[in-house]
């Protein structure tokens, strides 16, 4: 005789066939755990996560495993016995979490409870909890069993095309062969991000976002693209996902190439139009290009008899008059050393450097400044993570996520510790656009997992990641994750406690504020655990030889004496941006880049590398029959400033052939006569 429960343990709901492994109580315990992860993320996604709300659906009654993809043929999973909370809806149950086999809770302390910051997160269920038993649940990362090695992702690599090509099958086929290695985790990456893992593998279409910029000079903006027969290939949405109230699939409109911008210069008569903010009202005052460059001295100047147009602002930006003059008063009236004297010039120095700490808060609307760690950097901040947070908590056979795409600084540090520690890197591959494969990202995260480190937006290519589903995804396993913003900070909005980042980093000179200035963002009681990095002055509270007590956060991270004028011409150049205002300059600046792109594309012999649907405006290029350097002193010749080179991104660029690139990158104080100067350049490259 056949009971309910058994006919249920015929079936696996994930695309499994019945029969082996689908047949296991292991594994429809780790099922049912998935559907309950995915209701109850459903759920806070729409109470306590809101940078999540727009992505996750909205629910429709009990959802559990019946909601999520099954297998063609497959009978519908009863949602009374699988997948139905045991506790009352209104409180995450604390048993709930993902966990590797017979392992320890996954994560920190901090990660692995839910809360209203961090509802994603959750340790082992109690005895007696009416769970099914968690350490029955295998894991679902791809290594877990020996069979699975041969398609496992391998350690640190620098990849070359042929080697992707082998290694991830492309087309209409990735999706498919994802979701049939690995169901479990493309099934939770679609609960967390549906617009970026469809459930039905015979969705994924075609990548046709470089043919569409050679047509249209315009790419692809829609977060599932396919092409499909009949279909409009080119039509897109060009908007930032954090600029639009609607979603993607709801502000579709036909591609048009030199579409006129929406926060057009106001030198070009007519009212100029406003800009809105995600969640906000209209901005209180149209942007206006011209005033801004009045503000950045080095702008107006003439090299090589040509007036200077600044096309290299991913490597580094201007400084606007008020933060030169930051500084330079600094020096001039309140130079001294910090919190170590009792005189005049010593408490206005000191209130100034803490001045500037309370502003990096704000900018990232950090819960404390004492949030806050004042560094070199970008690449220091991520080294002090790595050492700091990795030393204490990653040893051998664990293992830590970063992208293809990363900057360097967001790769050797974390060589380095592997090699110190035995842990391993693990890499998430891209696709031919230049954007990560989420399927592949949940199928890397498991119980050995210890850190996700991964970049707002890829240097190289300006893919925008899609940080708050990474974040929401790895504390679903309770696995801390690290922003890098460096490139993010001067083009979008940030707001720490909204994406629930564990850490974030970002440098000064990218956001318009000195050299050698940085912060690094962290969660309170993270940094509370980590040790010192470094020794010195300052970090101190005693010290004998016996023993040193040191002081807390952000102090213990800052021996020595640090740059107070930079962390004083850092809080004006925050001043400065904000009264600009991030949102006004994120909607210019993709306006720029889409016009910049629509002119790129009529350019013989030019390959764009990275066609993300969405991207920050950097444009990285080769163009056949001339070398990256020879482009390079062919602009400069006539004023224009590019870089050309690997750009730090080694990994980013082999993914697509090349070694080398010429990168030009737009701030906002960029016009569209700077884009018709280097698109005329680059018409006139002597043809071979």
């Amino acid at each position: 005789m056949t009971t309910p429960e058994a006919g249920v343990l015929g079936s696996s709901g994930f695309g499994l066939p019945t029969g082996a492994a689908g047949d296991s109580a292991g594994s429809l315990a780790h099922a049912d755990l998935v559907g309950r992860l995915a209701r109850e993320i459903y759920r806070q996604g729409q109470a306590a996560s809101a940078p999540l709300a727009p992505e996750l659906p909205a629910p429709q009654g009990p959802q559990g495993l019946e909601s999520l993809p099954q297998a063609p043929g497959q009978p519908l999973l009863p949602g009374t016995i699988i997948g139905t909370p045991l506790v009352p809806s209104g409180a995450l149950p604390s048993g709930l979490g993902a966990r590797n086999v017979g392992g320890p809770s996954i994560g920190l302390p901090g990660l692995t409870g839910p809360s209203a910051a961090n509802p994603f997160g959750a340790t082992p269920a109690p005895a007696g909890a009416g769970f099914l038993d968690t350490a029955t649940i295998p894991s679902v990362h791809p290594l877990a069993d020996s069979l699975s090695a041969r398609r496992s992702l391998p350690e640190f690599f620098v990849p070359t095309v042929p080697e992707v090509a082998a290694f991830l099958p492309g087309g209409q086929d990735l999706h498919r062969t994802i979701a049939r290695d690995h169901p479990r985790a493309n099934a939770f990456a679609h609960a967390i991000a549906p617009s970026l893992v469809p459930a039905d593998p015979s969705k994924r279409g075609g990548d046709v976002a470089q043919a569409n910029f050679q047509r249209t000079g315009r790419l692809p903006g829609e977060p599932v693209h396919s092409a499909q027969p009949g279909g409009n290939a080119a039509s897109a949405s060009g908007d930032y996902y954090f600029l639009s109230d609607s979603s993607p699939t709801q502000s579709r409109r036909v591609s048009r190439p030199h579409a006129s911008p929406r926060a057009e210069p106001s030198r070009h008569g007519g009212p100029a139009p406003r800009v809105t903010a995600h969640g906000s009202s209209p901005v209180a005052a149209p942007f206006d290009v011209e005033r801004v460059r009045k503000d950045f001295p080095a702008l107006h100047q003439r090299v090589n008899g040509h007036p200077l147009v600044w096309l290299d602002n991913a490597a580094t930006t201007h400084k606007p008059q008020s933060v030169i003059d930051a500084t330079s008063e600094f020096y001039a009236r309140h130079n001294s050393n910090i919190h170590r004297a009792a005189h005049t010039l010593a408490a206005r120095s000191t209130d100034l450097f803490e001045g500037g700490r309370e502003k990096v808060r704000r900018f990232l609307n950090a819960p404390s400044k004492d949030d806050i760690v004042f560094l070199r950097g970008t690449t220091e901040a991520i080294n002090l993570v790595a050492n700091a947070y990795g030393r204490a908590n990653i040893g051998p056979g664990d293992e830590i996520i970063v992208s293809q795409i990363e900057h360097h600084a967001n790769i050797v540090p974390w060589q380095l510790l592997t090699q110190a520690t035995g842990a391993t890197l693990r890499v998430i591959p891209v696709d031919d656009r230049g954007e990560i494969i989420f399927e592949q990202f949940a199928a890397l995260l498991s119980g050995r997992t210890k850190i996700v480190s991964v970049t707002h937006v890829a240097n190289a290519l300006g893919t925008i990641n899609p940080v708050r589903e990474i974040i929401a995804l790895s504390h679903a396993y309770g696995v801390p994750v690290l922003v890098d913003a460096a490139q993010s900070s001067p083009h979008i909005p940030l707001d720490v406690q909204a994406l629930d980042a564990d850490f974030l980093v970002f440098s000064g000179h990218k956001v318009f504020g000195p050299t050698g200035i940085g912060a690094l963002y962290g969660k309170k009681h993270l940094l509370e655990a980590m040790p010192p990095w470094q020794g010195g002055g300052h970090m101190i509270e005693d010290v004998t030889f016996a023993k040193t007590v040191y002081k807390g956060a952000p102090e213990k991270f800052e021996a020595g004496t640090p740059d107070i004028a930079g962390a004083v011409g850092l809080g004006a150049a925050l001043d400065y941006l904000e009264g600009v205002g991030l949102p006004g300059i994120a909607a210019y600046e993709h306006d720029l880049l889409d016009y910049a792109q629509a002119g790129l594309a009529d350019v013989k012999g030019l390959r764009l590398i990275g066609t993300a649907r969405q991207k920050a405006s950097v444009m990285s290029f080769v163009i056949d029959g001339h070398e990256n350097e020879a482009v390079a002193h062919h602009l400069d010749a006539r004023g224009i400033a590019v870089r050309s080179g690997h750009h730090c991104a080694l990994p980013a660029l082999r993914r697509f052939g090349v070694d080398q690139s010429v990168r030009a990158s737009l701030a906002f104080y960029n016009t569209r006569a700077d884009v018709d100067a280097f698109l005329k350049a680059l018409h006139s490259l002597p043809r071979r």
